[in-house]
């Protein structure tokens, strides 16, 4: 179960958003191209607008101790999202770790580690997916950790992870000793520079190379002490790491598909759409309503699964729900706005079409659609095993009331 935030009083949420809007509109989209750019040149840019965006206090907004709640800062972190860049710019792609080392790391973890991220020294990644295991199931991992005194001896591959090109630490899940998976796994902290550390290869994502290598462990050594959280604790780590990462993602996503929302009615409201009357036809004003009508049913879900993680109560069902209604939210917006823009749309002229592939993406990253609504279809019918009837709000499932 989830634990409450514990941090200092709120900045105030719908200040903060509208500077990270102004930040995006200004800063990043001006040079999304620079960012979608060879390699040397995207970094350079990356790194000048993640010097500015901490110069203006805009990184790291949900590090812990500054926002109140998740739920606070939804609305922020929908601004960030509105470029595909805006979650590395601003830090958010490690406000995952930040959260998970506060929580279960030691004082040797909190200094070598943790101290890095939150100064902008350290960069993080999570190994958890292998090549030769079924996608992420926990019962497939290979990896293995074997303590050998004062330290573990790591062995395996992961691939798929996110930051590696540049990571300073990944957070390895390794098969330990213990019985059964809920005791087999644990998480372990391994410095990229350490001996056995390789990078076999670098992976694209749907023709886009964007950070995701595959790693070789080979009798890679680490202090014991780099173990988080208990041993055997990996996959309780695991899935409250998945709670809060597919919040943290989805909300990104819903600001993509607002962007795309917004490119879309000005399209229709332009010089050229009244020409051709865009705004009269059935069919555009169908693609506005149901864009509009995923956009707002997704954020609502979000807001529920955020409102339910602050309390600390189980929130399985509606952080699944809510990563699916993002992702296609943000599909059916972008596709409604290219189909609008033409052969423009496809092209480099606007961003949706980059846009596009990394809405392609979002029905695979952090769970496939496929396997959340099979999970969460599989509970809801199990919670009716024993009751003719359940409250749509969940008391049951979700142990909190609807808000009133």
């Amino acid at each position: 179960m989830n634990q409450p935030l514990r941090s200092r009083p709120a900045e105030d949420a719908q200040k903060l958003a509208k500077r990270v809007r102004a930040f995006v509109d200004e800063r990043i989209l001006p040079r999304e191209a620079e960012l979608s750019g060879p390699r040397e040149i995207a970094r350079a840019c990356q790194e000048e607008l993640i010097a500015a965006a901490r110069e203006q206090e805009l990184r790291g907004i949900f590090y812990p101790g500054r926002m109140s709640s998740l739920e606070a800062y939804l609305a922020v972190a929908e601004q960030e999202g509105r470029s595909e860049y805006g979650g590395a710019i601003f830090g958010t792609e490690l406000a995952l770790d930040t959260h998970m080392l506060t929580r279960h790391g030691g004082p040797e973890i909190r200094a070598a580690f943790l101290a890095p991220l939150l100064s902008g020294e350290g960069v993080s990644a999570y190994g958890m997916s292998e090549p030769d295991s079924s996608g992420s199931i926990p019962a497939t991992i290979a990896a293995t950790a074997t303590a050998q005194g004062d330290h573990w001896r790591l062995d395996g591959r992961k691939w798929f992870i996110c930051r590696a090109d540049r990571a300073t630490f990944v957070t390895v899940v390794a098969r330990t000793d213990g019985a059964g998976v809920g005791g087999a796994l644990s998480m372990i902290l391994v410095p990229s520079g350490a001996p056995g550390f390789t990078i076999a290869r670098e992976m694209d994502i749907l023709g886009r190379f964007q950070g995701q290598c595959e790693i070789v462990f080979d009798g890679v050594r680490v202090p014991r002490h780099n173990l988080l959280g208990q041993p055997g604790a990996g996959l309780a780590l695991m899935q409250e790491r998945l709670g809060l990462g597919r919040l943290l993602r989805a909300v990104h996503w819903l600001g993509l598909a607002q962007r795309c929302f917004d490119l879309m009615c000005t399209r229709v409201r332009s010089a050229r759409g009244e020409q051709v009357r865009l705004s009269d036809k059935q069919l555009v004003r169908l693609r506005v309503f149901e864009a509009y009508q995923a956009i707002a049913s997704a954020r609502g879900l979000l807001r529920d699964a955020a409102r339910k993680f602050d309390a600390g109560v189980a929130n399985t069902i509606e952080v699944n729900v809510a990563k699916v209604a993002a992702s296609q939210a943000l599909s059916r917006a972008v596709d409604s706005a290219i189909q609008l823009y033409g052969a423009e749309g496809l092209s480099s002229l606007t961003p949706l079409s980059g846009i596009y592939r990394a809405a392609r993406a979002t029905h695979i990253l952090d769970g496939t659609d496929d396997a959340l609504v099979s999970a969460v279809g599989r509970r809801l019918l199990d919670a009716y095993q024993d009751a003719d009837t359940l409250d749509f709000d969940w008391p049951s499932l979700s142990g909190i009331p609807a808000a009133q």
